[in-house]
């Protein structure tokens, strides 16, 4: 086999899933590893002593998934509006942005609090180092997950850091340094070095926010200065991986370190030796990401081989840094960096290396020397072909130009090696986004065609950047910073001008089935790439299939005949999805994050792209028919422009006084704006609305919570009401009116200013929903408000407790399902899509 450790890579990968599903413990799988390593000693038939190994490998990895498996997490007696005292070692130094500082503390071992103290204007704190033993005065709480199918697991990603907190200091507070030093020496060098880099980034680029945020992400690792606005072109363009830190940026720095210590004369080995240490003491330096650490690693053997006096394989290589990286942290197949790091090299190595044989392969070494015929015999006789090409079309140039026939040979031979680059580098662009594309379709829902270009052009430039930026960074030269920003800039213009031509191409989850067989299309394609009959075949296979997962022919999750309402967890905010009956589909508001007094930076979280929209995709919705603006305030509408952008509603309907960049979003998507006021009944996709508020004559204002667009759908007997934030004195002007309701969406979060007793005498709902952030800072809902639904003998169901919640009706009947009875399955379980969610036991029946 070219590739021995590919096999074990797979059967140790697949230990680990299988001990994620199953549980297994330590003791069970220490046994069955010591029981097939007893049979494989054995003398005995060579296909029974393969199997034990194998097996052997698989358990290996369960023991080690199991070994490293996260236990219950630590507590503190302390509730999140407490504030206590904390005392702990500092072991991520204080990260400065224009509007809070970041550090985390080490309170005990393996139980760290990411702490975080929002800065007033012009506010300097002096910088924690790492290693200070420390006190502060902050409100801790446990990180909060976003309950809904296809959300990203938040608190697992800070639990494998061993960050179960994270504290918030009072405004003006300062930390308490305490005597004597904690943690690791080498690891205080190792900080001290990266918290310099970023003091020079921050000199180097001084007054340019743009150029610091982005020479610290690019270089360094570090993001908190990193606006998502900035990036947002690199990712629709798929050149977002040249932008961070990856294992391109390792290979172009050990490259020029390699280089230079060769130009001095030091030997291959040694100067092999220097540059892994370099490696990965940059490893360190920038955070210790999968990507940095696969190149690191990948070096390293690299660097064993040329000892050895053996050739290095891409494959080999790579799946033996996959083994010792999954031993060490069998979390990572888990996650998103590491998969994608790691599937980019093995696309190259697997896929794009023998598709450039078989085309170019050993083309660009032709180009040398092309006048000396006599070379021709001793090579490949396609390579020797393709010179005496070049020969005649440098004499038919030489005769037509009158040029030198030395010139018109050396011109000939560059343009046929800068053709060549850019056909191998168009190949590799090609077979990297096929090859990551069930992945960024699964975390991003994203599929990029202008990628196949902008690599071409922007790769390069930001490679260029990286040597560059840390020449910068160590001699402290502007001039080199200069030019490294103004590279970067035209970096980003390029990225800017591929996403303005191309169309934002988003694509919803794909059947289970199809991504199963993609990936069986993309095994079938390497196993063959060097097969003569069959690798076109497995080729088409790849690139039909590619198309199905590109094209989403699939119908959207939804249940005909059934009124749905969904209400989605956004946090501090509301955001629901109906389904009609008929299919039609209606997203009410997009969630958002709350910000007040003068804004200096945006969330980087955008409610719509982040948590609404990946449940929509999980659903398979790649249109929206109906999204509906309740009224202006961010915690509603932030999300909503992402919404039209992402999914192309065919209308907007809105309240009173829309926000302005929503009206201005939708007329940029020539999406059709409604705005509704009170009106008789409509009939709409098998079900009944009644626009109930704002008032046919409500005057236009400063924008409020009375704004909101409410209206009450009907179907069959059963009947929802959803009221947006409208308060007392909306309510009381529907007081009389018909307003009886099975289900109630609380207005205004649960907040006291809403749900009055006689509004809710007059709907006497069964079951309230109420849309509210987890443990939030205005105490929603509150206590008169679940109060008076109590005495109703009104149903409750919270999203800050519940997570997400689906009501269904089938006109007479009504059930419910929550996120919280069901828990998150992970993709690659196949227990995500709605399918499942048909089949869950009713929680509750009317």
């Amino acid at each position: 086999m070219r590739d021995p450790l590919i096999l074990p890579l797979l059967a140790i990968a697949a230990g680990i899933v299988a001990g994620k599903l199953f549980a297994f413990t330590t003791h069970e799988a220490g046994w069955v590893i010591f029981a097939s390593f007893f049979l494989a000693a054995i003398p005995c038939d060579r296909r029974l002593r393969f199997v034990s190994i194998g097996l052997a490998l698989f358990f290996i990895g369960i023991f080690a998934e199991a070994w490293h498996r996260l236990g219950a997490p630590p507590e503190i007696d302390a509730s999140s509006r407490e504030t206590v005292t904390l005392e702990g070692c500092v072991v991520e130094p204080s990260v400065l942005s224009p509007d809070r500082e970041q550090f985390t503390l080490e309170l005990d071992r393996e139980a760290r609090a990411r702490v975080s103290l929002s800065l007033r204007e012009g506010e300097t704190p002096p910088r924690l180092e790492y290693g200070q033993h420390v006190e502060i005065d902050a409100r801790v709480r446990r990180p909060h997950n976003y309950n809904n199918p296809g959300s990203f697991d938040y608190a697992a990603y800070l639990a494998r850091q061993k960050i179960y907190w994270t504290a918030t200091m009072a405004a003006g507070s300062r930390a308490r340094i305490l005597a004597g030093r904690c943690g690791f020496r080498f690891m205080a060098m190792v900080f001290a070095l990266r918290v310099a880099a970023l003091d020079r980034i921050e000199r180097l680029y001084e007054n340019d926010a743009y150029a610091t945020g982005m020479m610290e992400a690019t270089l360094i690792g570090e993001t908190s200065r990193l606006e998502k606005i900035w990036t947002e072109n690199f990712r629709r363009t798929g050149t977002f991986h040249a932008l961070v830190i990856s294992g391109v940026h390792v290979t172009m720095l050990a490259g020029v370190l390699l280089f230079a210590l060769r130009i001095c004369a030091v030997p291959e080995i040694a100067a092999l030796a220097v540059t892994a240490v370099g490696a990965w003491l940059y490893a360190l330096v920038s955070g210790f990401s999968a990507p940095v650490v696969r190149a690191a690693g990948g070096f390293t053997l690299y660097m064993v081989a040329r000892f050895s006096f053996r050739r290095g394989r891409v494959m080999n290589l790579l799946a033996a840094v996959a083994i010792v990286y999954l031993l060490v942290d069998p979390g990572a197949i888990f996650d998103a960096s590491f998969q994608l790091s790691f599937l980019c090299v093995a696309a190259i190595g697997a896929l794009a290396v023998p598709l450039i044989e078989m085309t170019s392969g050993g083309l660009a070494f032709g180009t040398r020397a092309i006048q000396e015929a006599a070379v021709d015999p001793h090579l490949d006789a396609r390579i020797a072909q393709f010179r005496v090409e070049l020969r005649l079309f440098a004499e038919t140039i030489s005769l037509w130009l009158h040029f030198p026939l030395s010139w018109s040979q050396v011109f000939v031979a560059f343009i046929s090696r800068v053709a060549i680059f850019a056909f191998e580098m168009a190949l590799v662009s090609t077979v990297i986004q096929i090859g990551l594309a069930l992945p960024m379709i699964e975390y991003f829902h994203r599929v990029s065609f202008s990628g196949l270009t902008a690599n071409l052009f922007i790769v390069p430039l930001l490679n260029a950047v990286v040597p560059l930026g840390f020449l910068a960074i160590v001699t402290g030269f502007r001039p080199l910073a200069a030019v490294a920003g103004l590279l970067l800039r035209w970096s980003a213009k390029l990225a800017d001008w591929h996403a303005s031509v191309e169309p934002n191409w988003r694509v919803p989850d794909p059947p289970v089935w199809l991504a199963l067989g993609f990936v069986i299309a993309l095994i079938t394609l390497a196993s063959f790439a060097r097969h003569r009959v069959w690798r076109w075949p497995a080729l088409a296979l790849v690139v039909s299939s590619f198309a199905l997962l590109a094209s989403h022919l699939w119908p959207p999750l939804l249940e005909p005949g059934i009124l749905e309402l969904t209400a989605i967890d956004v946090g501090q905010g509301d955001s629901l999805l109906v389904v009609f009956p008929e299919g039609q589909t209606m997203v009410i508001d997009g969630g958002g994050v709350l910000q007040f007094g003068r804004i200096r930076r945006r969330s980087n979280l955008d409610t719509g792209e982040d948590v609404v929209s990946p449940y929509l995709w999980n659903r398979r919705i790649a249109r929206i028919d109906v999204l509906v603006a309740t009224h202006a305030h961010e915690d509603h509408s932030g999300g909503i422009g992402a919404l039209i952008e992402n999914f192309h509603p065919r209308e907007l309907w809105t309240g009173a006084s829309p926000l302005p960049r929503v009206l201005e979003r939708a007329a940029r998507f020539h999406v059709p704006v409604i705005e509704r006021r009170a009106a008789p009944p409509f009939q709409f996709s098998g079900a009944t609305i009644e626009i109930l508020s704002p008032p046919s004559d409500y005057g236009l204002h400063s924008p409020g919570n009375n704004d909101s667009l409410a209206f009450r759908i009907a179907y069959g007997s059963r009947s929802f009401l959803l009221t947006g934030d409208m308060e007392k004195p909306m309510e009381a002007r529907l007081l009389g009116q018909p307003l009886k309701s099975d289900v109630l969406k609380v207005g205004h979060h649960g907040s006291k200013t809403s749900t009055t007793q006689p509004f809710l005498d007059l709907v006497s709902p069964s079951i309230a929903i109420i849309s509210a952030g987890f443990e939030n800072s205005f105490g929603h809902p509150h206590k008169d408000v679940i109060g008076r639904l109590n005495i109703q003998h009104t149903a409750v169901f919270r999203t800050d407790l519940n997570g997400l919640v689906t009501i269904r009706t089938d006109g007479r009947r009504i059930w419910s399902d929550t996120m919280t009875q069901h828990g998150i399955s992970p993709w690659w379980t196949g227990e995500h899509s709605l399918n499942r969610s048909f089949s869950w036991a009713l929680s509750e029946t009317w």
